[in-house]
């Protein structure tokens, strides 16, 4: 696995401007069974992988934090919300709440998530390959491709699928 994710980032440069295309095409005229494919291809490649032999989401990447995904990690803390920001965020250029550093504070050297259970919206729905309107977050797809192994085969075998 380790082989697969340190060739991700130069085999998603490669076909970075091929994608690109691909998804200009996908926006101007989505098919109108793409959310049904999308599930299927997602759903698929989630049979064959593991992200637990992986978590390079969560050793390369950080999550957004909504108000509601800090309620509720504070709350399994027993702590105020106030306290989980200080600690363990910072806002960003956007002005989105998000970790101090990665890779991941809750992630274990086992690539388990120790509060998996109240885990932030944005890690519950990554890689977002399986998202209604799929051609929206074009964009975000391109990034992923060279974060998460699952993604760059789901946008691989999308392309042989929709032509």
């Amino acid at each position: 696995m380790q082989d697969i994710i340190n060739n991700l980032p130069k085999q998603a440069k490669d076909k970075h401007n091929e994608n690109k295309k691909f998804f200009q095409k996908l926006k101007k005229k989505p098919p109108k069974n793409l959310d049904y494919v999308m599930q299927e291809l997602h759903e698929n490649e989630f049979e064959r992988t593991d992200c637990l032999e992986c978590a390079n989401c969560c050793k390369t990447t950080g999550p957004l934090f909504t108000n509601k995904d800090i309620e509720r990690i504070s709350k399994f803390f027993r702590i105020k919300s106030q306290q989980f920001i200080e600690h363990y965020l910072r806002i960003d250029e956007e002005n989105d709440f998000v970790l101090q550093r990665v890779p991941c504070t809750f992630l274990g050297a086992d690539n388990y998530c120790s509060i998996y259970q109240v885990r932030p919206k944005a890690c519950r729905e990554f890689p977002h390959t399986d998202r209604k309107k799929f051609q929206q977050i074009s964009n975000l797809t391109l990034k992923n491709v060279a974060i998460c192994p699952a993604a760059f085969n789901i946008v691989e075998e999308m392309k042989k699928r929709i032509k």
